[in-house]
């Protein structure tokens, strides 16, 4: 029987799992804009594992997250854990695949007293395994209900496997701000099957311990301690996990339920499996970090030098495989201040967090041969090809890398897609889009074409956008291509040009280019009334998505043709369609195209047809429209960047990123040979990102980024396999894919702030 009072509050708190959730989904979840895109609950909803979207709501994460950063932020040792500790090894409201629950604050009210007068998270964190598990009664057992318990299941019963033991004291510990973490082998070396533990950051460090088990009164002690140490990174089925939120490439391995939904991990064996180097007198230890100009570690030969250029010390450093804090140890001499080479070329140092040593990867760095690199696209295969990429990447090494990544991520996605077009409904971010096709014409040797044609109606009853939907799909007809006719998610006035369609969108052509060989070059969108009323909107800001775009009958609203500089644009309005002005402001915007097509050469390719006679039907004349079209093909690498934020903003057009946008905001960039100079940026921008590759500029040479004559950025752009990687799954489109990124901080002028020093991309 419980008698504690703090406990019988926690059990009774956890007894009622989902509780929260519950009420919240009944009430309604709050709307998106309650919350900020920055901060713990935004890092929530980009990092939650994908089982999560849409079962696990604001409400959830907002309770959580509110209680998980004042768990940091009023522990004792707050200062010895940074942002990036806390985000992943504090806020995260689950480890593995246990149910979710809101566990923080009854885990926290129990805990505090136990913790009391420590000084550090570790020395907690063993007063913590001491304490709680007999304050719980709960104890290891075979007998559990299942591996994978959350705390309430196993408090409830008393009883838990090592993984359910290792959940309660990860929460336990994250509920008094102490970074911890679920970690676990799939097997031991010697046969004897899987087990799972804990890590806690000390300050330091991340040190080990059982949960619950008779060495909990130290850390990096346990009985498994000793076969630990033989375990194999080059082995997975033998090697050392760690769980983390972040986007590593490698999942936990779920042994004890398969069938469960997966988390990200990374590999942390050598921790437990390598000695640390012996450091005798005399001399120190240097730990090394190696970055690519994304901000990723790689892998690469590194050589501490002396004053005269004798190496005093080799190695490999590690790359996001690896732990955040594991780097790469080297023993040099105490007084040596030594100069250092990665892969033979000499680089500065600078000083990161814990006194880590920081390189820059030079261009050309290479961890292993590209040859071995295959491109068949059988899941396994693929997935192997692309992790034996090297971290950076040359230029004859970039098409085929392009290749390995692009069919290691179709691998990954065509189930998901598949399941999207055998349902005929495209689903993102909480939205639903039915969606109908036809395929007409031969496939080109290149891929086919897409048209995505959106219907009219809106502000009407559902039976009334229904039948524009049905009038939709039998309205246009090309010569060639897959024809989409989506039902919009919604019946307001504004169905089309809500925030939720540029995800269905984006989401639907990934579908049609991983399963209907549609060619990402050339997509097409088109709309008739309201659903014109989308072209108007949608093409401005998502132009680096088609080749051309076409609308009939619709109002741009307060839309503006700006962000239309390299995206063809034909515009179709009988000229007696005068509801809503319709005609007068179509005619509006053929003199403004025909104004910025003059005052920049090249740019705004536009038609304006005013079907004179014809009100809101024009009795299909404006078909022509798609065969004009048909004649565009993508330009994903301009030389002139227009990019205006609509109320729904983007954070990347073309080959820029903007990592916080806001609408208003205003960017003019030019390519031209190996510059690119910012001659615009208004609306309080800070940063922005410069992606690059050898098809703008010559990545073996420097590229200078400037702004009002001023310098940003002049140097070597290194291309790297992670930079590849990103911008290719960001998007699902491999022609999206860039191997370099260079990221500026922006002139006071721009940012509304003083200037920042150029800051490589992250």
């Amino acid at each position: 029987m419980v008698t504690d009072p703090r406990v019988a509050r926690f059990c009774l708190a956890l007894l009622l799992p989902f509780l929260v959730i519950q009420v919240a989904r009944a009430d309604g979840s709050p709307a998106a804009g309650k919350v900020g895109t920055g901060g713990p609950v935004a890092y929530l909803r980009a990092h939650m594992p994908e089982g999560d979207r849409g079962a696990v709501n604001d409400a959830f994460l907002e309770a959580h997250a509110a209680a998980a950063e004042q768990a940091w932020k009023s522990a004792p040792w707050a200062a010895q854990v940074d942002e990036a500790l806390f985000l992943d090894a504090i806020l995260p409201y689950a480890s593995v695949s246990e149910k979710r629950e809101l566990w923080i604050k009854p885990l926290r009210e129990l805990c505090l007293p136990m913790v009391a007068g420590a000084k550090t998270p570790g020395e907690a964190a063993v007063m913590l395994n001491q304490k709680l598990f007999p304050a719980l009664k709960v104890k290891y057992s075979t007998k559990r209900r299942r591996a994978d318990q959350a705390p309430s299941e196993s408090m409830e019963s008393g009883l838990a496997s090592c993984t359910g033991l290792s959940i309660l004291l990860v929460d336990a510990c994250r509920s008094v701000g102490i970074p911890a973490r679920f970690v676990g082998t799939p097997r031991w070396t010697d046969g004897s099957g899987n087990h799972s533990w804990v890590e806690v950051w000390d300050g330091t460090r991340w040190r080990f311990t059982g949960a619950a088990e008779p060495a909990g009164d130290r850390l990096d002690d346990a009985w498994f301690t000793q076969r630990a140490s033989t375990a194999e990174r080059t082995n997975p089925e033998h090697a050392i996990y760690a769980v983390t939120w972040r986007d590593t490439g490698v999942e936990f391995p779920m042994v004890f339920d398969p069938a469960r939904p997966r988390a990200r991990a990374i590999d942390v064996t050598d921790r437990y499996a390598g000695k640390a180097p012996a450091v005798p007198d005399g001399s120190r230890l240097a730990r090394v970090c190696v970055r690519g100009t994304d901000g990723q570690r790689v892998a690469a030969a590194v050589q501490a030098c002396d004053a005269a250029g004798a190496v005093l010390a080799t190695g490999t450093s590690k790359d996001e495989r690896f732990d955040l804090n594991d780097h790469l140890e080297l023993v040099i001499p105490a007084a040596a201040t030594p100069t250092w080479r990665v892969s033979g070329t000499p680089v500065p140092a600078a000083s990161g967090p814990s006194g880590v040593v920081e390189l820059a990867a030079p261009a050309g760095t290479a961890a292993a041969a590209l040859a071995t690199a295959s491109v068949d696209p059988d899941a396994g295969t693929a997935t192997k090809a692309a992790a034996a990429l090297p971290a950076t990447l040359t230029k004859a090494d970039v098409a085929r890398a392009r290749t390995a990544l692009w069919n290691a991520y179709a691998a990954s996605a065509r189930r998901e897609a598949r399941a999207d077009l055998d349902a005929k409904v495209i689903e993102a971010g909480g939205a639903r889009m039915p969606i109908w096709w036809a395929t007409y014409g031969e496939k080109p040797k290149g891929g086919r074409s897409l048209f995505i044609s959106m219907h009219g109606g809106g502000g009407a009853p559902k039976q009334v956008n229904d039948q524009q939907w049905e009038n939709q799909k039998r309205l246009y007809k090309p010569a060639e291509g897959v024809y989409v006719a989506p039902r919009a998610p919604g019946d307001t006035w504004d169905l089309w040009h809500q925030g939720h369609v540029d995800p269905l969108f984006a989401r639907l052509i990934r579908d049609m280019v991983l399963l209907q060989d549609v060619n990402p070059d050339r997509v097409y969108v088109m709309g008739y009334s309201a659903g014109g009323d989308g072209v108007y909107q949608l093409a401005p800001r998502m132009a680096d998505r088609f080749a051309a775009a076409a609308m009939m009958a619709g109002h741009p609203n307060e839309t503006r043709p700006d962000g239309l500089r390299n995206l063809p644009f034909t515009l179709h309005m009988g000229g007696n369609d005068g509801a809503f002005k319709r005609n007068e402001i179509a005619r509006q915007w053929a003199t403004m195209l025909d104004g910025l097509s003059q005052k920049d050469p090249g740019g705004y390719p536009h038609e304006v047809v005013i079907h004179e006679g014809k009100g809101h039907w024009m009795d299909r004349q404006d078909a022509v429209a798609v065969p004009w079209m048909a004649k565009y093909t993508r330009n994903m690498r301009p030389d002139r960047i227009v990019w205006l934020q609509d109320d729904v903003t983007e954070p990347r057009s073309y080959w820029l990123r903007n990592p916080a946008p806001k609408g208003g905001q205003r960017v003019v960039a030019v390519r031209t040979g190996q510059e690119i100079a910012i001659e615009e940026a208004t609306g309080g921008i800070d940063e922005l990102g410069i992606l690059l590759d050898d098809e703008m500029v010559d990545l073996d040479k420097p590229v200078r980024i400037t702004m009002n004559g001023a310098t940003l950025f002049e140097g070597v752009a290194p291309r790297t396999t992670a930079t590849l990687k990103a911008t290719i799954e960001e998007r699902g489109d491999p022609r999206a894919g860039f191997p370099a990124e260079v990221r500026v901080k922006l002139p006071a002028a721009a940012a509304g702030s003083a200037p920042g020093a150029v800051a490589p991309a992250r």
